[in-house]
């Protein structure tokens, strides 16, 4: 069985986003007693709702960029899960100043945050975008390439001063580099939603959805309970060469866009054939898109004991069932 981080403070930023509150329901269900932060630029309050009259769990509104709010939400915290952050490769090159103001002002005053008040674990969100225009497959974490986007810049960065607070002042610290993530509380609305939800919703509403570029693509789906299993290990290893590392998280596998727009379509069209008549659009491809993407998960799986339980299929089924829910 998986370790589990049990009856810890924990601090959960970005908690009312969709890995966050993934997070925040898990570490409750474990009897931790969970702080969420969040200033619900990205986040939804929807995603912490259930969670409001469980005494164990306290909602923090507030900003990352602000350094007291990141000092006061640390306070007496023994671990912290960052997840806060502004995603999305299109956001970043729109709007590249406000992504380097979250996910790089806001990481380091999370980070000097976290040693001012001596907190014993920093679990940190870093990303598969970090590997650049390295065309090595698959991906290892010790060889990346130039980034493509701001946003892979920023997640960079990120590395790098966790690299620098681990060594110069003994934290323990652990980056995990997420691949393409999906499932239950990833919203398939606005500008930026990712790919699954938005192949989903639109499938459920008979719409037509859209591809970027050809659709032969590949990337390492990862679904939510394989990112809830790692983050869960990381917190709780006391393996002195699995702290301050960064490690690959998904499943090892690569499956062409196409592939998978094919495989919801297919299973949407089980209890709905009008489904299997909609037709898929194509558009031109997306600036600082990476090509292909693959991940080997051998590090994870040595220091951390990581073990996926959901393949890309498995973690499509119980998505779609969690939207059909959602959308009605």
């Amino acid at each position: 069985m998986s370790r589990k981080l049990t009856g810890k403070r924990v601090l959960v930023t970005g908690g009312a986003g969709f890995i966050g509150s993934n997070l925040c329901q898990s570490l409750l269900d474990e009897g931790n007693e969970v702080i969420c932060l969040d200033n619900f630029a990205t986040g939804k309050r929807q995603n912490v709702e259930p969670f409001l009259d469980n005494p164990d769990f306290q909602m923090l509104e507030g900003d990352i960029r602000d350094y007291q709010t990141c000092l006061e939400a640390s306070r007496s915290v023994e671990v912290i899960l960052h997840q806060a952050a502004l995603g999305s490769v299109p956001r970043s090159i729109n709007d590249p100043l406000t992504t380097n103001s979250v996910n790089i002002d806001g990481f380091l005053n999370m980070l000097n945050a976290a040693k001012e008040n001596e907190v014993s674990r920093f679990v940190y969100a870093a990303s598969s975008s970090t590997y650049g225009d390295s065309k090595a497959l698959p991906k290892v974490e010790d060889t990346i390439g130039m980034p493509l986007s701001p946003y892979a810049v920023t997640k960079y960065v990120n590395e790098l001063y966790a690299h620098v607070f681990g060594n110069l002042h003994g934290m323990n610290i652990i980056g995990l580099r997420y691949f393409n993530v999906f499932g239950r509380n990833q919203s398939p609305d606005g500008a930026y939603a990712a790919a699954i939800p938005k192949f989903v919703s639109a499938f459920i509403k008979h719409e037509a959805p859209t591809i970027h570029g050809d659709g032969g693509q590949t990337r390492d789906f990862t679904y939510i309970d394989n990112v809830i299993q790692i983050n869960h290990l990381a917190a709780t290893t006391n393996n002195p060469s699995a702290l301050n590392q960064v490690y690959n998280v998904a499943c090892g596998e690569r499956t062409a866009l196409k592939d998978v727009v094919q495989s919801i379509q297919n299973a949407l069209a089980k209890e709905d054939q009008a489904i299997a008549d909609v037709t898929v659009l194509h558009g031109p491809d997306r600036p600082g898109d990476v090509r292909d993407s693959l991940a080997d998960i051998s590090k994870a799986q040595d220091l951390l004991g990581y073990k996926p339980t959901h393949t890309l299929q498995k973690g499509i089924l119980e998505a779609i069932d969690w939207y059909r829910e959602f959308l009605k």
